[in-house]
């Protein structure tokens, strides 16, 4: 789904997860002048992860309910590769709310993806759930690879391949999710670390598929801490990931794959990140909890591109 990169008027700052806004949209200041050939391209793309919240059904519908009619006073939504000039909007919740958020959402043109898949198609697998299931109830995306699925549930590289793999099977398409932890940075291997999970993940990826992949550049070291990713710094690791794209695909596949940043994504620190030439939208996990963020969010404001 995309929505106009016109944006809501006022930059929300203290309101509840569900207050309405008053004023009317704005437009952005950007210009194609401003923006570089590939960026232009690439349509951005927000996503918003849930995660393991909110603790009920009835809290997830509301927040839902509530973006929506934030959304709604944006002057047009529409769906995915319709127009230009539009972002892409997906949303993550838990398993049990998916089928009802989507309900709510995809009048709005919002996609819903599953947090995650296990790669076999059946079977003796408690607890899991598989691609075809998540593709029954809707689900146009799926996160593979998030750092804590690595981290907390020992996600392989080698697995989390066969579920980016099995994602493009069932026709839905895998945002995988690459990124260094605080030890990697301390060591400064940061782009080893995402060169050796892009060149794994992807393996047997065909170019044609890569159309459907999403990477998402997540530090692991900024999710959930408060800390954020230097924009420029984190421009540059998306930069990287493009030549590893290039050694692996070519430079079509390179500069047409959309990369997002994920690390404590806030609205008083988007504006910055979107403006970098190799960010092409955001991974957002605490913030997507509030309707009023997550809406200023994806209405951007990107006026400036860093070199």
């Amino acid at each position: 789904m995309k929505l106009s990169l016109t944006v809501l008027a006022a930059a929300l700052s203290g309101a509840g997860a569900f207050t309405a806004l008053n004023n009317g949209p704005r437009t952005t200041t950007t210009t194609t002048t401003e923006l570089s050939m590939h960026q232009r391209q690439r349509q951005p793309i927000m996503a918003g992860n849930w995660k393991m919240n909110p603790a009920t059904e009835a809290d997830a519908l509301n927040l839902a309910n509530g973006f929506c009619a934030l959304l709604n006073q944006l002057e047009d939504t529409c769906a995915v590769d319709v127009k230009e000039g539009c972002t892409e909007v997906v949303l993550f919740p838990p398993f049990p709310f998916i089928s009802k958020v989507k309900d709510i959402v995809s009048k709005d043109g919002i996609s819903v993806g599953a947090q995650q898949v296990y790669y076999e198609n059946k079977g003796a697998f408690t607890g899991s759930v598989a691609a075809s299931m998540v593709k029954s109830v809707g689900c146009e995306y799926v996160l593979c690879g998030h750092s804590e699925r690595r981290s907390l549930f020992s996600d392989s590289d080698a697995n989390i391949n066969q579920k980016v793999r099995k994602v493009l099977e069932y026709g839905m398409r895998p945002i995988l999710c690459v990124g260094e932890t605080q030890d990697d940075y301390d060591l400064g291997i940061t782009q080893e670390v995402c060169a050796m999970q892009v060149t794994k993940d992807l393996r047997g990826v065909s170019k044609e598929d890569m159309s459907n992949v999403v990477i998402a550049y997540e530090p692991v070291w900024a999710i959930g801490t408060g800390l954020v990713c230097d924009a420029k710094a984190a421009n540059d690791v998306h930069k990287f990931i493009r030549t590893i794209l290039a050694k692996m695909y070519d430079d079509e596949v390179a500069q047409s794959t959309r990369i997002q940043y994920g690390g404590s994504v806030t609205p008083e620190s988007v504006d910055g990140l979107m403006a970098m030439s190799d960010i092409d939208g955001c991974l957002v996990g605490g913030a997507s909890l509030f309707a009023d963020k997550f809406a200023r969010i994806v209405s951007f404001k990107s006026s400036v591109v860093a070199a």
